[in-house]
């Protein structure tokens, strides 16, 4: 069992997010790739999505990027704390130089507030962050990993946000209101927001149904079951899920998927390797890559035909 258990607290929206509920049976699925998340809506808490603050989700999924929530969760927050928090913080960022005027409520001559400066309370996250110094930045979100590329990558989507929509809030209202395929290929137009990154803000902020984000987990483990062609990249392996898994389960599968396969499904020491009853899905695996009698374990792709 793995060392990383499943969260106490819901980061993805929670069951106040908007998002609904789902039944979970196995023996009335109608697809194996259903059976799966059914088998996984017995084992973990069932979650609903939607909610979360569209840029805010966005963010949270960039440093998320090639790193595990153990790490980036502090560095998410850390990031809040700076350029979502107190005034005076800001100000200090700003005295330094290495900030940009952020409104044009700046005086230019000396930074100092004239009237109509927003308040601590009124701060926009997207507009705080397209004005943030790089160096500042990544120092913040250092504990993240890669954080002179996120820092980069942040800056220059908060800028996108700022210019295209005017404001976080406006880019939210985008989220949740507009059709999902176009804000899919809106944003997967931006630098640094791939598909994974895309489906993510699509499930956790806009609440969007049908939608199963496909990560390094879920990318392994249905090509390892069998449900997926062992050579299907990302984004076969989610036409395939949001094919066979009903729309109201696919938000849970992704969550619980990234759970089963920090617990069971490990990519170098599944649970199978050891003991095949070790694992739940042991009666409908193809077990694609593994092979417990000599304990070695290749990609899907990798294993021969």
């Amino acid at each position: 069992m793995s060392d990383d258990p499943e969260p106490t607290v819901n980061i993805s929206g929670g069951r106040e997010g908007g998002g609904a509920a789902a039944e979970f049976d196995p023996a009335t699925a109608d697809t194996r790739a259903e059976r799966v998340v059914d088998r996984l809506g017995e084992r973990y808490w069932q979650k609903t999505y939607g909610g979360q603050d569209a840029f805010t989700c966005l963010v949270r999924t960039i440093l998320s990027q090639n790193t595990s929530d153990k790490a980036s969760q502090p560095a998410h927050d850390a990031l809040l704390e700076r350029y979502e928090g107190s005034a005076s913080q800001r100000d200090a960022d700003s005295s330094s130089g290495a900030r940009r005027k952020r409104r044009e409520g700046l005086d230019d001559a000396n930074g100092e507030a004239v009237s109509g400066q927003l308040g601590a309370e009124d701060v926009d996250l997207a507009e705080s962050l397209a004005g943030a110094e790089q160096s500042i930045l990544a120092e913040t979100i250092s504990g993240a990993g890669l954080y002179n590329q996120k820092s980069e990558t942040l800056i220059d989507t908060a800028a996108w946000v700022v210019e295209t929509f005017g404001s976080a809030a406006e880019f939210d209202a985008f989220v949740k209101d507009e059709d999902p395929e176009t804000v899919r290929e809106t944003l997967l137009e931006v630098r640094g927001v791939g598909p994974k990154t895309a489906d993510c803000v699509l499930l956790f902020a806009g609440g969007r149904g049908g939608v199963f984000p496909v990560d390094t987990h879920v990318h392994r483990i249905y090509r390892r079951i069998g449900i997926a062609p062992p050579d299907a990249d990302h984004e076969g392996v989610r036409a395939v899920l949001e094919r066979d898994v009903p729309a109201a389960k696919c938000g849970f599968g992704h969550t619980a998927t990234i759970q089963f396969g920090r617990e069971y499904c490990t990519a170098r020491k599944p649970a199978c390797l050891e003991d095949p009853d070790a694992c739940p899905m042991a009666d409908i695996c193809d077990q694609v890559g593994v092979y417990p009698a000599t304990g070695e374990v290749v990609d899907p792709a990798d294993a021969p035909e």
